[in-house]
Formats: C-alpha cells, structure tokens, sequence
C-alpha cells in the first residue's frame, strides 16, 4: 500500500525523534513516503498531489489544523472512491478529531493502532461539513466564498474571536494551553460588545429566523473540543453517522455565561435554559450578522464575515479506525 507521511514539524507535541519512530514502524509495513510542512496550507497542497499521484493513504502527524489541510486537500474534486483514506496521529495540543476517531493521545500508541487497523480492514466513511463565508469589513464584496471542509467544528461569532486572541498570543511566543484559552475567553467576554448587542441571524430551512445571537458553535462531533483532558461537550449528540449539531447562545450576562459553560463540562453535559438553543442532525444552516463577525473552522480563525453558510456531506471521507 502506498502511502504518505505529512508531519507538521511545527505542531505543539512534535518532535523529529518521535517523527522519525513513526517513520520507521509505518515504513515496516507501508511503501512510505514523507513530507514535511513548510508554510500554512502547504498539508492541503501534499494532500491535493497525494489524490493525483494515486497514493492510497495520507496519514497526517500534527494538530487539528493539519488535518483539516489534508481533508481539504484529498476532497479538492469532492467525495469519491479514487480518494485516499485518512489516518490521523495526534501530534497538536487538542486532537479533537483523532480522539474522535478513537486513537491514543500518544502518537506511537496510535501509530501502532493505525497499522492494526490497517491489517484488520477497520476503515469507515465520515460526514464532514463544509462552510463557506459572505466577508465582511471594508471595502468586502457581497460574494460567499469557495466552500471549504471541516472535519469536526466550525464557528462563528464569540469562539471565533477567543481563537484570534489565542493566535496572536501564541504569535508572540506563548505555548497553546488550556489556561490560555481561559483567559482569552473570559477578555472576550468580559470586554467585548457583541453578548451585550448580540449580531447574528440563524435561518434554518423552512423556520422562522432566530435573531440576537452572539455565539454558534456547529459540531460535527461529540465533544466539541477539549480543555487539557477534560470535555467540552455543547452538542452531546453530535456524531459521525448524523448531520451537524447546533449550539448558539443570545445575550446572557457573567452569572448566566458561567451556569452555561459549568453545564458544557459536566460529566452528563445537558446545556440548556435562558439564552440557550440547541438544534441536532441539521443539514443545512445559513447565518448572517449586521457587523462583521470571526469564523474559525476546526479551532483556525479565517477571518471575519458577515455570514456563514454551512452544509453537512454524508459519507465524505473514508478514514482508518
């Protein structure tokens, strides 16, 4: 079986000594190639060549943001036989989608799983989502964007601007911690205007508009991310086998904010109450806003918009469990 390596050097628990372990145990078993990430998108790019080359697997070593390159890469002409599959090893700070998939945070443990998986047939296709943007700000067109993938997550609004803060944070040399998102999210919350004077539209297909929101979270599973070890879990129904799951939140004041986020991180997470709406196994959701609003898809800030369209894609990616 032909294959492909593409490890992020720059991924927060990467090193080249465990790259180079994972290298030699999937080269005892596969016709390996490796590749190296050199510049943002660049795994979208080696993913894209993968699927013309006719490689029959990409095992990706790095975050969530390299995986969410190689899906965009391997689903460039869309869902279809001739695609590689996808392996995931956690080489980032959350890992969603690999621990979604079941894989060991470890990533020699979960590289010796993968090839178990591989000599066993444990493969199966995923729902994944796609989402394109109307952007805002100055001088913006009123045109949406080109769709693009994400395998696990997309936002708009409040999360979005707590991932801009940690990015320009970690611009500066601060290391991904869950302390970090903390403190991103309570200034975000605390300083910004948008909870108090809630932007955003929800249209569903054939519902009434659902004004005065300042959060959406859009879960392709379930948790929707992690903080260290621990859950975060909005939409606990969220899955690989339905469509997307929806958690969106209206003006709420600190007391309220923090009743809700406690509810998320139970150990039953069950979120609900004043300020709260909650949608599961949607296909299709539209959201606009009156002033441009962050967007993030799988935990990467892509600037901001002025609405957000998200559809989800059964079957879309067939991946090694």
């Amino acid at each position: 079986m032909r294959a492909l390596l593409v490890a992020n050097p720059a991924a927060t628990t990467t090193t080249r000594k465990v790259r180079d372990v994972l290298v030699r145990a999937l080269s005892s078993e596969l016709d390996l190639e490796l590749a190296e990430t050199a510049h943002r998108g660049h795994a979208r790019e080696l993913a894209a060549q993968a699927t013309a080359d006719g490689i029959d697997l990409v095992v990706t070593l790095g975050g969530d943001g390299t995986v969410n390159e190689a899906a965009n890469g391997l689903l460039t002409a869309g869902p279809g036989p001739d695609v590689p599959m996808l392996a995931v090893v956690p080489g980032g700070s959350t890992n969603v989608f690999a621990r979604a998939l079941g894989r060991s945070r470890d990533p020699v443990e979960a590289t010796g799983e993968i090839l178990d998986s591989l000599r066993a047939g444990r493969t199966r296709l995923v729902s994944l989502g796609t989402a394109e943007a109307r952007a805002g700000g100055a001088g913006a067109t009123e045109g949406w964007t080109t769709p693009r993938w994400f395998v696990f997550a997309a936002g708009m609004g409040f999360d979005a601007d707590v991932i801009s803060r940690v990015e320009a944070q970690r611009a500066r040399g601060r290391r991904s911690t869950g302390s970090l998102y903390i403190g991103a999210g309570v200034n975000a919350f605390l300083l910004g205007r948008d909870r108090r004077r809630p932007p955003m539209t929800l249209q569903l297909p054939g519902a009434a508009p659902v004004d005065g929101l300042f959060l959406a979270l859009v879960s392709n599973v379930s948790p929707w991310t992690y903080l260290g070890a621990r859950p975060i879990d909005p939409s606990p129904e969220a899955s690989f086998d339905t469509g997307l799951d929806l958690f969106a939140m209206g003006r709420v004041g600190v007391v309220r904010m923090l009743h809700h986020v406690r509810q998320t991180m139970a150990a039953r997470p069950d979120a609900r109450g004043r300020g709260v709406h909650r949608w599961h196994d949607l296909g299709e959701l539209t959201l606009t806003s009156t002033r441009p609003q962050g967007w993030q898809l799988d935990g990467d800030h892509l600037g901001t918009a002025t609405g957000l369209r998200v559809r989800s894609v059964p079957d879309a990616l067939r991946v090694v469990v």
